[in-house]
């Protein structure tokens, strides 16, 4: 099992006893090593070569089967909550259960639940969130599972009819880092999932604002909450991992292995 080399703390926290390195959409975001994100066949050589943890992106269709995809319409414009399951087959998307049915029950996921506009016109255990929580229970007493998303409310759902899973509240590039410090202090969560955007990486050298995360980090962490960043450049990646962040998500699995110090 692949994880970064850092100090161990006294307990285990949200992603284990060490900074976590986490699979974006699997071996990384658009096609990588030859596989699309987001496909049976990304998640699987993420897999193959050390990763224990992996983020997929979650939907729901018409008829509540739960789907690996990050946008909420395909190429021609259909949308995938219009859609069956069988039709979504039909387009070669890969479904959650068979995502969970093929890895290793050592493999960490973290599942970014994408609401659906319409999950507002539906009844709660039928939106999204409510369709994704028993799911998500189950699948916990078999592997790690963290849900991230940056519905909050669908989070306080998961938290309701799931207690025993993580969570995680995703915000967006250059999110006010304030304001999302904040908000996890206010959220009943287990992190805080922020994107690199919001740490003030200078776009001329990569270097990270060293003072501004340590600050963060302090503020965090001294709420009893962990922190994620989302999809930094190799070199911030190092730095954040120096300077306590949790678990980073990588866009490009196979380089992240070289740069970082792994074992096995």
């Amino acid at each position: 099992m692949a994880t970064l080399e850092h100090g161990d703390p006294s307990a285990p926290g949200l992603f284990g006893f060490e900074p976590a390195v986490i699979g974006h959409r699997g071996l990384g975001r658009g096609v990588v090593d030859g596989h699309r994100e987001n496909t049976l066949g990304s998640f699987t050589s993420a897999v193959g070569l050390g990763m224990s943890w992996l983020e997929v992106d979650v939907r729901r269709t018409a008829d509540d089967t739960l789907v690996v995809a990050h946008d909420p319409t395909y190429a021609d414009g259909v949308r995938v909550a219009d859609l069956s399951g069988a039709e979504t087959d039909e387009r070669g998307t890969l479904r959650l259960a068979d995502l969970f049915a093929e890895l290793p029950a050592h493999v960490g996921v973290d599942v970014d639940l994408k609401s659906s506009m319409d999950d507002g016109s539906r009844p709660s255990d039928r939106t999204t969130a409510g369709v994704l929580s028993p799911v998500v229970a189950d699948e916990a007493t078999r592997r790690p599972v963290v849900v991230s998303s940056f519905d909050p409310a669908a989070l306080s759902w998961i938290r309701h009819e799931a207690p025993q899973v993580g969570l995680a509240w995703l915000t967006w590039h250059r999110f006010p880092l304030e304001m999302a410090v904040a908000g996890c202090a206010h959220l009943d969560i287990d992190a805080l999932g922020l994107h690199v955007g919001s740490l003030g990486v200078d776009r001329a050298t990569g270097q990270v604002d060293v003072p501004a995360v340590a600050r963060m980090l302090s503020l965090v962490h001294g709420a009893g909450r962990e922190v994620m960043v989302w999809c930094p450049e190799l070199e911030p990646a190092r730095m954040l991992v120096d300077a306590g962040v949790d678990a980073v998500v990588v866009d490009d699995v196979p380089q992240a292995l070289g740069a970082f110090a792994m074992t096995a």
